[in-house]
């Protein structure tokens, strides 16, 4: 098992090496490429002109771009300059709200769909029609609405989040062995402690799937929202910074995003296998 861990780490390296170093050739520059007068004057207008590539960045500008914001993640210097830390806590904090309240939703409706065959098939075609809708869809509702572009992403978040929390739920519910559920009747258990000590265990690892289903909708869905609201969050950011023509930091932006959608899928894996069973 070991081995095969360590041939598998040895493999992503090479993979990255080579990716690095294609990405190196690729944006090496041509003699003959020069910058036109008019792309020099529209940089110039757009700011930070004499910072700028006329090309993809190579390498070795990602680079400078990660040890500079990460030498400061802390920064507030105004409402366009502040620090990468700053941005993710705003864009956490909102997935954060969005996602609790998800949950004290879909998990309580979930359980009743899961244990009601009539409310199933009752409350069934709202969920197919409302699921498929875009969560982006309801930002223009929400900001009409709820006026406050802060408010508006929680919603989102949470519009985004609660159809797969929901979903599984009910199926784990729902597809409890019989054989446990006899076992209860039996011995006369009460509805609500049947509920905690018979169906949860048996539920907890699909809906455990359904919480890391939402969560990684959730970080997908922030990021442009943010670009839609603007003001704070890694959304803002890589919008901010694109306005700005600087690339380097766009990529650096793609990277954290990529970094803590990982960290937070790992945490919610982990979740996961405390509470798988084997049968």
């Amino acid at each position: 098992m070991k081995n095969e861990h360590g041939k598998s780490l040895l493999l992503s390296v090479v993979l990255f090496a080579l990716f690095i170093g294609v990405w190196f050739v690729a944006t090496q520059p041509k003699e003959s490429a020069q910058q036109s007068a008019a792309q020099d004057e529209y940089a110039a207008l757009m700011g930070k002109g004499a910072t700028k590539s006329g090309g993809f960045p190579p390498p070795q500008e990602i680079g400078k771009a990660i040890v500079t914001h990460l030498s400061d993640p802390f920064k507030d210097n105004g409402p366009n300059d502040k620090g990468i830390a700053i941005q993710l806590g705003h864009s956490l904090g909102r997935v954060g709200m969005g996602f609790a309240l998800a949950i004290l939703v879909a998990l309580p409706l979930g359980f009743t769909i899961g244990m009601s065959p009539l409310l199933h098939r009752a409350l069934d075609p709202f969920i197919q029609v409302l699921k498929p809708i875009s969560p982006l869809a309801w930002m223009p509702l929400a900001l009409y609405t709820i006026k406050d572009s802060d408010l508006s992403g929680i919603f989102v978040i949470f519009i985004c989040s609660v159809w797969p929390m929901l979903i599984n739920t009910a199926f784990g519910v729902a597809n409890v062995r019989k054989d446990w559920l006899n076992v209860a009747r039996t011995l006369e258990v009460r509805r609500l402690r049947k509920a905690l000590t018979v169906i949860l265990p048996a539920a907890a690892p699909t809906i455990l799937t359904g919480m890391r289903i939402s969560m990684g909708i959730a970080w997908l869905v922030i990021v442009a929202a943010e670009m839609l609201v603007g003001g704070t969050g890694v959304g803002y950011f890589v919008w901010n910074e694109w306005n700005n023509l600087a690339l380097p930091n766009v990529i650096f932006a793609i990277l954290v995003i990529g970094v803590v959608g990982m960290a937070l899928d790992r945490c919610f894996a982990g979740l996961q296998k405390l509470v798988s069973y084997t049968e």
